[in-house]
């Protein structure tokens, strides 16, 4: 099983949105067990990552790396198994990570475009659904193949 957590400042709020969380969260339960971790602010966040030091711990960052959704499943199973089936994502607030998590984490980008951090929640778990699904070989995803 594997076990993913997702440290992020602020709570997500459109009931909407939770909605969405859950319908990804409940097509993952059978492989993956997921975490989240709320803070408050970037201090809380920057304490919760340096005490996640035996995971492997992924930045989400506009300027991070860019790739597929083929790409990232790849990306993803590398992480997971490197990191002994645990693996932490981290979000920055509205000004995004903290400079000195940028320097310490390797990052990522799901887009160029700028979300707000609960958006980009929901983008990343749809995106570890996807990964999942790829490495399965099912058609969920009908990318360039």
């Amino acid at each position: 099983m594997i076990k993913i957590r997702i440290v992020s400042v602020g709570k997500t709020k459109e009931a909407w949105l939770e909605q969405a969380l859950a319908e990804y969260l409940q097509r993952l339960k059978a492989q993956v067990i997921f975490e989240f971790c709320w803070c408050k602010d970037d201090v809380a966040l920057t304490a919760l990552v340096e005490r996640a030091n035996s995971e492997k711990v992924i930045g989400l960052d506009p300027n991070g790396q860019l790739m597929t959704s083929e790409r990232f499943a790849e990306f993803f199973d590398r992480q997971v198994v490197e990191g002994g089936s645990k693996v932490t994502f981290v979000i920055g607030g509205a000004d995004g990570l903290p400079s000195v998590l940028k320097t310490n984490l390797n990052l990522i980008s799901l887009s160029p475009l700028t979300f707000t951090h609960q958006i980009t929640r929901l983008i990343l778990i749809e995106q570890i659904y996807r990964a999942i699904e790829i490495l399965k070989g099912s058609k969920y995803h009908k990318g360039s193949q």
